[in-house]
């Protein structure tokens, strides 16, 4: 049975109007206005095989680039990365080759990367409306409270 598909909140819809202009300024010489948080992402579709850039919020955590997928629901992109696949990034104003993995909940990956970027950045864990401590962790309740709505992305750089 398939679960009818609720209509995505407003600012969603919202976001996903600027993604053009966004898209346009992160490719320009003067992609460092929003380069401090955001990157682009360079997807080829599972089914349509076709490739999309999609601006995304970003942690650079030294091993890896993590991106936290808000209302995953509505988000088809990161469903590419179920599997370890291969994508191109734009990260401050330069192409970088990655593999990304899109680990599930009940993987440790899950609940580290989570808490890497909450640990990084402390108001993200606020905005996924999780009131994170810092010397507690990540608790099992916070990280199915995040699980129930948001994914978490990890890519790794390829060696070149």
């Amino acid at each position: 049975m398939t679960r009818p598909r609720r209509e995505p909140p407003a600012w969603v819809r919202l976001l996903d109007r600027l993604n053009p202009l966004v898209v346009a300024v992160l490719r320009s010489p003067v992609h460092w206005l929003l380069g401090a948080g955001l990157m682009l992402v360079s997807v080829t579709g599972r089914r349509s095989g076709r490739t999309y850039t999609i601006p995304v919020g970003y942690h650079d955590v030294g091993d890896a680039v993590i991106v936290l997928v808000s209302d995953a629901a509505h988000r088809q992109w990161w469903r590419n990365y179920r599997t370890p696949a291969g994508a191109s990034l734009r990260l401050r104003g330069r192409p970088v080759a990655v593999d990304g993995w899109a680990p599930p909940p009940d993987d440790p990956e899950f609940g580290r990367r989570v808490e890497q970027a909450f640990r990084r950045v402390g108001f993200v864990a606020r905005i996924f409306g999780i009131e994170f401590d810092p010397a507690v962790g990540l608790t099992d309740a916070q990280r199915a409270a995040f699980a129930a709505f948001a994914r978490v992305v990890v890519f790794r750089r390829v060696a070149t």
